[in-house]
């Protein structure tokens, strides 16, 4: 019964032992996403200026 236990008890070390192995990690660049804008960002301006002219000409207009 002494030897089954600590047979067990080596092989349980040995195997929590060996995390890994010797070889280097291979480490993968990190894919950079660049989104690219079809228009500048001035333009997202234009549709808030567009619509104060708007309410500013019905407000003159009455």
């Amino acid at each position: 019964m002494k030897k089954l236990v600590l047979a067990a008890a080596f092989t349980a070390a040995a195997t929590a032992g060996f995390a890994g192995n010797i070889e280097e990690p291979v480490i993968e660049a990190p894919v950079i996403v660049e989104e690219t804008a079809a228009s500048s960002s001035a333009a997202g301006v234009w549709v808030p200026l567009v619509l104060l002219a708007v309410v500013a000409a019905v407000i003159a207009a009455d």
